[in-house]
């Protein structure tokens, strides 16, 4: 039986839960919004809260869609990040199908034309909260609880926006509720029936969340380390939780592991970007990791390409080399003209020979892929010329705010200073 190119083991293995408890098929699934609309949603949501339960979604509707359409080798729309590379070159399709191809055959017999299947999830990536201890710059409230409260505090969240009821008092509760009921039982019905063969730890920040020591622990417990596979990406600020040590008492227990520590520059350019982070911690915390690593994708650098960091990625390198690790790269989410944290923001005439330069001083790897992928990808002035200027100087604002809120020493223009035609660019959106 020949699978068809575009097929994806997820619809058939993996399960995924907004903070907001929002489902899609995957994290990178491009779908209209169930409730409140996500940063790269197709369509807004109701602004009302309507929490859907897994069976419900597993065989609803647009699930057994995907399937038909799939299993016809038709390319998805919703898939769009895969297809098209947008996010990075190694695409989450080519994941889910290294880990579960071997259930090929079994999807088919299990799933009848209708798109119905009776395989359960045994992939499992839940966000619990947005709970996170991190303001980086490119993230939101949506996936962060310190950006939430820093909205908050300065009364910068639009209420006019159907997108931002989930934070309404009344709405938080009905989500928590939600959380604390439903959702935690589906995954500890799926713990405890030894259904988990794969988990991926996201958030927030994973290692902030009390759920991930406890259910990690009891899948130990169960005996059903050796069948599992951890993915984490985190901030890697906190390695231990009330005695337990990651890497010690729970990655040690799994029959494979990996984590992806997210540092998106250096030094001060570094802690620009991802507002919490202390750098030299991170490196303790990286290097403990790599003490207990037997293979090199067990401990790799997870690296967000922004406009500040275009001037960190030799850096980076040079500490990927310097560690003895791997880098996964992908360049920020840039779905509107406003998200000038994007090196797309720049223009053309600018990013190209900066590019290039940066590019001359790359070994093959990810990073030298994703900085020469940029090349073939339009620009804001390209990809929106009528509404971009508008677009950039709102974006603009946006960091000069958080600047001031934030009460940086060291400023997006500081960073630009660095090459005066950056620096031109950016002083001249007014």
């Amino acid at each position: 039986m020949n699978r068809p190119d575009t097929l994806c083991m997820a619809p058939w293995t993996h399960t995924y839960l907004s903070p907001q408890t929002e489902r899609r098929m995957c994290c990178a699934s491009r779908e209209p919004a169930q409730s409140f609309t996500q940063y790269i949603d197709t369509a807004a949501g109701t602004g009302r809260y309507i929490p859907i339960t897994l069976d419900e979604h597993w065989n609803g509707e647009h699930m057994k869609s995907v399937r038909r359409r799939m299993m016809a080798g038709e390319t998805l729309p919703e898939c769009e990040v895969c297809n098209d590379r947008i996010l990075n070159t190694d695409v989450y399709r080519s994941y889910f199908n290294s880990l579960f191809g071997h259930k090929y055959l079994q999807a088919m017999e299990h799933t009848d034309a209708t798109g119905h299947t009776t395989m359960k999830p045994v992939s499992w990536d839940y966000r619990f909260s947005n709970l996170c201890n991190f303001k980086c710059r490119m993230c939101g409230d949506m996936l962060s609880s310190a950006w939430e409260s820093e909205q908050r505090q300065h009364e910068m969240i639009d209420f006019t926006n159907p997108k931002n009821n989930w934070m309404r008092p009344e709405v938080k509760v009905e989500i928590e509720k939600f959380q604390d009921t439903q959702v935690e039982q589906e995954f500890a019905t799926a713990v405890e029936e030894h259904r988990v063969e794969e988990v991926y730890w996201v958030g927030g920040e994973p290692l902030m969340y009390e759920q991930h020591w406890r259910y990690m622990k009891r899948i130990i417990e169960l005996g059903d380390g050796k069948n599992v596979y951890a993915r984490y990406n985190t901030n890697l600020s906190r390695i231990n939780y009330r005695g337990i040590n990651l890497f010690r008492d729970i990655l040690s227990g799994l029959r494979d592991w990996q984590i992806c520590a997210s540092i998106d520059g250096t030094g001060r350019i570094g802690e620009y970007i991802r507002s919490g982070l202390d750098f030299d911690e991170w490196l303790k915390n990286f290097t403990e990791g790599l003490a207990y690593s037997n293979h090199r994708r067990q401990v790799r650098m997870d690296f967000t390409l922004t406009t500040p960091g275009l001037f960190e990625v030799q850096a980076i390198q040079s500490l990927a080399k310097e560690l003895g690790v791997d880098v996964l790269a992908k360049v920020v989410f840039s779905f509107s003209p406003d998200i000038v944290m994007s090196p797309l923001a720049l223009p053309r005439d600018i990013l190209h020979p900066w590019v290039d330069e940066i590019v001359a001083e790359l070994d093959p790897g990810a990073l030298r892929d994703i900085m020469i992928q940029l090349k073939t990808r339009p620009t804001f002035a390209e990809q929106w010329p009528d509404t971009y200027q508008a677009g950039l100087l709102r974006g603009k604002q946006r960091i000069l705010t958080l600047e001031k809120i934030r009460k940086d020493q060291y400023t997006f223009r500081d960073i630009m200073s660095a090459r005066p035609a950056a620096l031109e660019w950016y002083d001249s959106i007014s």
